[in-house]
């Protein structure tokens, strides 16, 4: 397969004591990724200042927060969090892959 597509469960991978993440598409102007989870795991609550972030649940479901709300997402699920808006997953309900985008993608 060419770096041009990607089968997206096919690139998941798991790790028993924190979530991971797996870069698919990196440029200065924009990064697509994974963020994998087992059940229970998280991501800390975080803001991008400058730049937008979108999930879209891949399989799974996870409650997500943005800003003051949150929400179970499931499959097929689009959760947007606009630039220097707080967002995060408070949980994985059960093992989750999720893709992330940021544009543009972070320097650090």
């Amino acid at each position: 397969m060419t770096e041009y597509f990607h089968h997206l469960p096919a690139r998941a991978t798991f790790a028993a004591l924190r979530m991971t993440k797996l870069d698919c598409f990196r440029t200065d102007r924009m990064l697509v990724g994974l963020n994998c989870f087992e059940p229970g795991q998280s991501q800390n609550v975080h803001a991008h200042a400058g730049a937008d972030k979108v999930y879209v649940v891949v399989s799974g479901k996870a409650t997500f927060v943005v800003g003051d709300e949150r929400h179970e997402g499931r499959p097929g699920d689009l959760v947007v969090a606009p630039a220097g808006v707080p967002h995060g997953v408070e949980s994985a309900a059960e093992r989750t892959v999720i893709l992330a985008v940021i544009a543009p993608a972070p320097t650090s």
